[in-house]
């Protein structure tokens, strides 16, 4: 029996610097993991990439790709974005999707396909009028958005080693009907 696929879809979060707890995680779910990083993530990853690819058995996509080419992923059953940063979670919901690790779960969630998102911000970023709209929007398109456990934080007193990977997969297990 095959696994169901979750796309992990991490922005340029502290946590993103543990993305591989998340991908382990979601592996001991249950869950096929393909991983999507934006192009500032991935410059954290881009000396371990490889090491990324081996632990999902999937390349790890960061760009859009050329007309033509395949993305080499399964087709998604689920899609977590976590961490979101306050960043991501603005252009999402003003439906700008200039890179793929936007575009991606924007698409989907239209197509039916359930998007959870797991913030990471700080309470000073969280405070900008415009991630409180956004928020309220990304909900309004059926994105779960769910903040874990010590979401909002201080600034740079994040806990980005701690971040709330299960409870954020949960989520998505819920989303997806399957309790997972």
């Amino acid at each position: 029996m095959t696994r169901p696929v979750l796309y992990l879809i991490a922005t340029a979060a502290g946590p993103t610097q543990h993305v591989d707890v998340g991908i382990r995680a979601a592996q001991a779910a249950g869950w096929d993991a393909c991983l999507f990083l934006t192009p500032t993530a991935a410059t954290w990853w881009a000396d371990s990439m490889a090491e990324l690819e081996s632990l999902t058995g999937h390349p790890v996509r960061h760009r859009y790709t050329l007309p033509g080419q395949s993305g080499g992923l399964p087709k998604a059953d689920a899609m977590l974005v976590a961490p979101l940063t306050t960043t991501s979670a603005c252009k999402w919901a003003a439906g700008i999707t200039d890179t793929v690790a936007l575009g991606v779960p924007a698409e989907a969630v239209h197509l039916g396909v359930p998007v959870v998102a797991a913030p990471f911000w700080s309470t000073a970023l969280g405070a900008q009028p415009a991630v409180g709209r956004a928020v309220e929007t990304l909900r309004g398109q059926g994105v779960r958005v769910v903040f874990a456990e010590g979401e909002r934080h201080l600034p740079k007193r994040g806990d980005e080693a701690g971040f709330g990977w299960g409870e954020a997969l949960d989520e998505v297990g819920r989303a997806a009907g399957g309790g997972r």
